[in-house]
C-alpha cells in the first residue's frame, strides 16, 4: 500500500497517469485525428478553394482575397477558434470518456485504488494529467496552424502580418476553455456509464445531435429556447463567435454561434467545467466499483 499523503500523493498519481496516457495508443489516435481535422478543414480545403478561384465547402461564395487572408498568420486566431466548437468538441469528449471509462472496463480502477493512498489522489491525478494533455494539444494546434499559415504566406508571396498578442492570447484561452469543458464532460459521461464505448456513444449523440436539434426547434417553444441558449455547445459556439470566428449564418463553420455574448459564454463554460469535474470526482471516489 502506498503511504504517500496529500500533495505528494497527487503528484505521484499525476506522474503515473501521464506515463499511462503517453503510452496509450488511443490517446495519440484521438489527438492525431484532431490535428488532421484542424489542418484539413482549417487550411487544406480552403487553400484548394482559393487556388480554384472560389470558397471551400465551408466558405462557399467567399471572395478569394478574403479566403487568402484567413489562411495567413494574421487569421490564425479566428481560424483556430472556428473549428473548435464543431470538430474539437466531439474529440475531446471522446478522450475524456475513454480516459476514465476504460478503467471500469479493464478493471484497473480497483487496482489503482488499492495502490494509491486515496481515491481522491488517484482521481485528481487523472484529471490533472488529462488537463495537461489538453493544454499540450491546444499549444500544438496553434503552433502547427502558425507554421502552415507562414508557409501559405511564403508560397503566395504575401507579407507576414502577425495578429496582436492579446488576440492570440484570447483565442488560445478560449480554445483551451472549450477543450477542457468538453474533456470534463467526457469524464463525467465515462464515470456515469462505467463503459468507454457507451460513454463515447452517448457523448457524441449529445454533442453532435441533441444540442443541434434543440436549437433547431427553439423557435417553436419558448422553454426549449431558454434551455438551448445555456447548453454547453451553445456557450462554446457563442464564445468562438464573440471572439471573431464567422458564424454559420454568415457562411462560417457549423457550430459557431452568435447567441450569447463573450462574458456570459465564458462564465457558462467555466461553470460547466467545474460542475462536470466535481460531479465526476464525487462519483468516482464515493461510488462502489463493483
Amino acid at each position: 500500500m502506498n503511504t504517500l499523503r496529500g500533495p505528494a500523493s497527487l503528484l505521484a498519481s499525476t506522474r503515473a497517469e501521464l506515463l499511462r496516457l503517453g503510452r496509450w495508443p488511443a490517446l495519440w489516435a484521438v489527438l492525431g485525428v484532431g490535428m488532421a481535422v484542424d489542418i484539413l478543414f482549417g487550411y487544406v480545403f480552403d487553400y484548394v478553394g482559393f487556388r480554384n478561384g472560389g470558397g471551400s465547402a465551408m466558405n462557399e461564395g467567399m471572395p478569394p482575397e478574403q479566403l487568402l487572408q484567413d489562411l495567413l498568420p494574421v487569421g490564425v486566431p479566428e481560424n483556430t477558434l472556428a473549428g473548435t466548437p464543431m470538430f474539437g468538441a466531439p474529440l475531446l469528449l471522446i478522450l475524456g470518456a475513454l480516459a476514465i471509462g476504460g478503467g471500469y472496463g479493464w478493471g484497473t480502477w480497483k487496482t489503482v485504488f488499492t495502490q494509491a493512498s486515496s481515491r481522491a489522489s488517484a482521481c485528481g491525478g487523472t484529471l490533472t494529467a488529462l488537463g495537461a494533455v489538453v493544454v499540450a494539444q491546444v499549444a500544438a494546434t496553434f503552433t502547427v496552424n502558425f507554421g502552415i499559415a507562414t508557409l501559405v504566406a511564403g508560397v503566395e508571396s504575401q507579407p507576414l502580418r502577425w495578429p496582436p498578442t492579446a488576440e492570440v492570447a484570447s483565442a488560445f484561452g478560449a480554445t483551451l476553455l472549450m477543450y477542457v469543458m468538453w474533456a470534463a464532460a467526457g469524464v463525467l459521461v465515462g464515470v456515469l456509464t462505467r463503459s468507454p464505448a457507451l460513454g463515447v456513444g452517448l457523448g457524441l449523440v449529445w454533442s453532435l445531435a441533441v444540442e443541434n436539434l434543440l436549437r433547431g426547434v427553439a423557435n417553436v417553444w419558448e422553454p426549449v429556447e431558454a434551455v438551448s441558449n445555456v447548453l454547453p455547445g451553445t456557450a462554446a459556439g457563442s464564445l468562438a463567435g464573440a471572439l471573431g470566428a464567422r458564424t454559420f449564418a454568415d457562411e462560417g463553420v457549423p457550430g459557431v454561434l452568435a447567441i450569447l455574448d463573450g462574458g456570459p459564454a465564458t462564465l457558462l463554460l467555466a461553470g460547466y467545467t467545474v460542475v462536470f469535474a466535481v460531479a465526476a470526482a464525487l462519483l468516482l471516489t464515493r461510488r462502489d466499483l463493483a
